[in-house]
């Protein structure tokens, strides 16, 4: 999964601290996050599928379909 979520980041070329500020927390946080150094929160998990507008299950390498289901 962090893998996934540092490549979006990427993808999208932000940074930890762009990413941080639009979910509401710290860079350092984001940061240990994205390492696999912290554990991704429920609430984190759906704030960054909503940001990137993907599914969860793709965030979590469940699916490598970026699609929502609606």
């Amino acid at each position: 999964m962090d893998n996934r979520i540092k490549d979006l980041r990427e993808d999208f070329d932000l940074t930890q601290q762009q990413i941080a500020d639009a979910i509401g927390i710290t860079q350092r946080k984001y940061s240990y996050i994205e390492t696999g150094t912290q554990p991704l929160t429920d609430e984190l998990l759906v704030k960054l599928a909503n940001y990137y507008q993907v599914s969860i299950d793709y965030l979590l390498r469940q699916t490598n379909n970026p699609k929502r289901n609606k």
